[in-house]
């Protein structure tokens, strides 16, 4: 297999023009390695680079935890059908995928870890600490411990004090973080109640909040209204 020979430029802003490119590329290692010098070089990230940051970690965990998904299912198949070769050829692949969940995982909380020690307003903060929140839940979804289980509560908490005060309930922020916060209650601490009242005070909060908005905040709004909605309804089912 072909290794990348790609260094980030020198400068920042040229750096930062190379993850954009990276990301339309879907060149995702790459894109990493050029915001981790960004970083690198200077902490303090505007709002744009705060989403790169999110969308080059998501695209790398997104694609291992779906294959950690479909292989654990076939696993279980396997087993199933009493073929235990086939079974345990799979449980080897499947531990190279949980080895690079946990490494991804790690890598993004120590550098939102490192970010929040710079932030200075509260948007940066929630942002910052709902990513930790979130990258925790991923490892939680593989290897369930108590210390992953408590950190990731622990920065939900702190994202949601921070949002109730700080910025209003439509915005995208503190909805997307309420959903997040929902799904972890219900899926790794298995406690659904606490996960639909999450989710039913976010919504309920939003509603009446919509009519100020303009056309861009409200698409932005009862985009994730609709996926707070839509575990609601799948909750609900599951509890009846």
């Amino acid at each position: 297999m072909p290794v990348s020979a790609f260094q980030p430029p020198e400068s920042r802003d040229d750096t930062i023009f190379m993850a954009k490119l990276c990301e339309q590329a879907e060149r995702h290692e790459e894109m990493v390695m050029c915001l981790k010098k960004a970083i690198k070089q200077s902490p303090e990230l505007s709002v744009e680079e705060r989403n790169l940051l999110a969308v080059a970690y998501k695209a790398l965990i997104g694609s291992r935890r779906a294959s950690w998904r479909i292989v654990s299912s076939i696993e279980q198949k396997e087993e199933m059908k009493g073929n235990t070769q086939h079974a345990r050829l799979i449980t080897g692949y499947r531990r190279l995928f949980e080895k690079e969940v946990g490494e991804i995982c790690d890598e993004l909380i120590g550098i939102v870890e490192q970010l929040l020690t710079v932030s200075k307003n509260p948007e940066e903060q929630i942002f910052y600490l709902k990513q930790k929140a979130d990258y925790h839940r991923y490892s939680c979804e593989i290897n369930a411990t108590d210390a992953r289980k408590e950190a990731a509560y622990d920065a939900y908490q702190k994202a949601t004090d921070i949002a109730m005060r700080s910025v209003p309930p439509t915005h995208p922020l503190r909805l997307g973080l309420c959903l997040n916060h929902s799904v972890f209650c219900n899926e790794i601490l298995k406690q659904q109640e606490k996960g639909i009242e999450i989710a039913r005070k976010a919504f309920d909060q939003a509603v009446p909040e919509l009519e100020s908005l303009d056309e861009e905040s409200y698409k932005e709004a009862t985009l994730i209204m609709q996926l707070l909605r839509d575990n609601l309804s799948l909750w609900a089912e599951d509890r009846d």
